[in-house]
């Protein structure tokens, strides 16, 4: 495995820990290497690589280094590559290659040739990936038995993607290619495809007659100093509605695939995409904390979102009708990762809600939190303790931590790696699903409404709440 980005952040919060613990769970092939790579100016020796990645893993790890330490460190080496001069590591990935091949014939079986697998992860900024691209198809580091894992987002807008997507298919197919997203390793998405298909309680009412509105939800209370030259570029829609929710829409929408492989799962949910309505902006709220134009970086006139709502319409016989509300953005009230599936209510009334209950708007709803290790809650009406009969809201849930093993669980990178190095794509996204996303986006990459200010903490600008009315935001 070749680590682009290997000094970033990324690789080091996420990546080389995640690498470790599925090497301790003894997920990993029993001959691997991982190579670091950056530009020249940013190298390192292998001891340098070695004593940072341990640092990461005892910082951010929930697997921390132990004796098995030394037996994953020496297989880390470092090759520093650029466009112009790909040497150092084409000569790492050579060195890498001859210790696999000598370590697999030592004492083992070996019937013909072997060839040895080789995965580039481009944890580098999205500027990059085209170059780093170009550059392992011209050094020939890309061959028939490469994969590469490209990060978000893929693109800014549908000609950005049709292009990325061109220089990428120039030196890799479509199979060898995973777009990463790591929302779709979290187990409680994943879950989200259990909690439908594998129960007959839920799949039948999943759909118009039944649920009468979706919203999708990601707030988050971290504000955007330490990346404000890459957020004002990008904003809350660019860097987490395309990049996430709507993948976790895909999901929450599809058919029945035939099978949870990779072709008719990402068929699925390329229908869905099909089926979205371009972005009306007039249903758009888009909104900036207080503050934000006074960070280092960010323009005194910047028009970048930090916090944005769609509501999105699903042109289909299944969801006709039935509005997906989308919103994720910074210096929120609370960080949260919630899909909301809101039922109709029965069509005659005739029990008294509880006085508690009744402002709050509530109704029958299902509310998966996807944030790790998550959790799946059944909000229902229920008869109040007393001589009337008056309802108050129950709700019954399931706990992920409360009813499995945690250390059994991947995060969300550990798990696309692995299905990476297995050939998997059933969890990442494909080209056509990614260009149709940003075709439905346009009328707003166009035509975006003007920010609205609204407070740090708060739940976003006013506006929030009358574009969801005459519903109500479970997280408000």
């Amino acid at each position: 495995m070749v680590l682009f980005g290997a000094t970033g952040d990324l690789a080091k919060r996420k990546l080389l820990p995640g690498l470790y613990h599925l090497f301790v769970a003894g997920l990993l092939p029993e001959e691997f290497r991982v190579i670091g790579s950056s530009p020249q100016e940013f190298a390192l020796s292998d001891a340098d690589f070695r004593t940072r990645a341990e640092q990461a893993c005892q910082e951010f790890g929930n697997c921390k280094p132990d004796e098995s330490w030394d037996s994953f460190a020496s297989r880390l080496s470092f090759g520093a590559a650029s466009p112009d001069d790909p040497a150092p590591l084409v000569t790492a990935v050579t060195e890498a290659e001859k210790a696999i091949a000598g370590a697999s014939s030592n004492g083992r079986r070996r019937n013909g040739s072997h060839a040895v697998g080789r995965l580039f992860h481009l944890a580098v900024p999205p500027a990059a990936f085209g170059s780093v691209v170009t550059m392992l198809g011209s050094s020939g580091l890309a061959n028939e038995h490469s994969r590469v894992i490209i990060e978000k987002p893929f693109g800014t807008d549908l000609e950005s993607s049709r292009k990325l997507n061109d220089t990428v298919h120039a030196v890799f197919d479509e199979s060898q290619v995973f777009r990463i997203d790591h929302f779709l390793g979290k187990e409680s998405v994943d879950n989200v495809l259990a909690f439908r298909f594998a129960n007959g309680l839920f799949e039948p009412i999943w759909n118009r007659q039944h649920i009468r509105y979706v919203q999708i939800d990601v707030p988050e209370t971290l504000t955007v100093e330490q990346r404000a030259g890459f957020y004002n570029a990008t904003g809350a829609y660019r860097d987490m509605v395309v990049t996430h929710l709507f993948q976790v829409l895909g999901f929450v929408a599809m058919e029945p695939p035939t099978s949870l492989a990779a072709k008719p799962l990402r068929d699925e949910k390329s229908k869905v995409y099909d089926a979205l309505r371009p972005i009306d902006v007039r249903h758009v709220v888009r909104g900036q904390y207080e503050g934000y134009r006074s960070i280092d970086g960010v323009p005194k006139d910047s028009d970048t979102e930090t916090m944005i709502a769609v509501r999105a319409e699903i042109e289909n016989w299944r969801w006709h009708g039935v509005p997906f509300f989308l919103r994720s953005g910074k210096a929120l009230a609370s960080s949260r990762q919630v899909i909301t599936l809101g039922f109709h209510t029965p069509p005659v009334r005739m029990f008294r809600t509880h006085r508690v209950d009744a402002p709050t708007g509530k109704v029958n709803e299902i509310v998966i939190d996807f944030a790790d290790p998550g959790s799946i809650a059944i909000e229902f009406m229920a008869k109040m303790p007393g001589p009337e009969m008056t309802l108050g809201t129950g709700k019954m849930t399931f706990r992920y931590e409360d009813s499995f093993a945690a250390s059994n669980a991947l995060e969300g990178y550990e798990r696309l790696i692995l299905l990476a190095m297995l050939g998997d794509q059933s969890l990442f996204t494909r080209a056509d699903g990614i260009d149709r996303v940003w075709e439905i986006s346009q009328p707003l990459l166009d035509s975006p409404p003007p920010v609205e200010p609204y407070a740090v903490g708060s739940w976003g600008p006013a506006s929030v709440e009358r574009l969801i009315a005459p519903y109500k935001w479970y997280l408000r």
